[in-house]
């Protein structure tokens, strides 16, 4: 079963947070969980993601994480960081990201989520960003780096314009902790399966069911574990504690390991469609 958002735009009308809300809130009505695909934006080009992105609800991706590339991604494992230091060439600064973002909501709904770092948007100036994402379609930031007590006005900023602030949750964040990041996240809360970066490791997550359970008593926000995640079997087992994972290395070393674009969609769907295939039981 695909994503039932299709690989074109629906003209739903839903903007920022609410997309991504609706999204988790069909899939929890179909008794489903939430496949996020994360891209380097730019990896390889900006054209290969402007064309991937539809696709990828074709497969079954629900959500899309897009990279902004940034020198200093001390967040990310190796993989994702050589992919963006090959990525950081094609965009000027980030109205060129936001710019390649509004052509790709143009043939998609699927919700679309921006990692990157503060430094970038601070520069750009944080009002400036969010009117300009709205404009462009963008639903929501990751921004591992702003620590969520150093960052209460970009979260104020993010409600008033209805758009996603979402924070990350580590096997090491304390019970206290825990709970001010539940209350401050929108669309979902981002759970880091392990300590470290970002990559595709072995085994599973660290304390991972009882700080579920934790927040779960906290607030109704999905769940959704990252970090090591790399095959469907991982996607499987993951998913069914969890309300969806998020894959991010395997699918940027695949992009990377192919011998040409056409090469890297084909092996990126075919590990995608893996993936939903497992996590629908199929």
């Amino acid at each position: 079963m695909t994503g039932a958002m299709g690989s074109g735009a629906t003209g739903s009308g839903a903007t920022g947070s609410e997309r991504i809300e609706r999204t988790f809130g069909r899939l929890r009505g179909e008794s489903r969980k939430a496949l996020v695909i994360y891209l380097m934006a730019g990896h390889p080009s900006i054209a290969f993601t402007e064309r991937l992105v539809p696709r990828l609800a074709e497969a079954g991706a629900d959500l899309i994480e897009l990279g902004f590339p940034f020198s200093d991604p001390v967040a990310d494992g190796p993989v994702i960081q050589a992919a963006g230091q090959r990525a950081i060439h094609h965009f000027s600064g980030l109205e060129d990201y936001l710019e390649m973002v509004k052509r790709i909501r143009r043939a998609t709904e699927l919700p679309l989520v921006i990692m990157t770092y503060y430094n970038p948007i601070f520069r750009f100036g944080e009002d400036a960003f969010l009117a300009r994402a709205g404009e462009a379609g963008l639903d929501g930031a990751i921004i591992p780096d702003l620590p969520l007590e150093e960052g209460l006005d970009w979260r104020d900023r993010c409600a008033a314009q209805g758009f996603a602030s979402i924070y990350l949750e580590a096997p090491n964040t304390t019970p206290e902790h825990a709970e001010e990041i539940a209350e401050a996240s929108r669309g979902f809360i981002y759970l880091v399966s392990l300590k470290g970066v970002t990559g595709a490791q072995k085994g599973l997550g660290e304390n991972l069911e009882e700080r579920i359970a934790r927040l779960r008593g906290l607030v109704n926000t999905p769940l959704v574990v990252g970090f090591g995640i790399a095959t469907p079997e991982h996607a499987r087992r993951f998913g069914a504690v969890s309300d969806g994972v998020i894959v991010g290395s395997a699918i940027v070393k695949r992009i990377e390991e192919a011998s040409s674009p056409d090469g890297a969609e084909a092996a990126v769907m075919e590990l995608v469609r893996g993936m939903r295939a497992a996590m629908d039981g199929e």
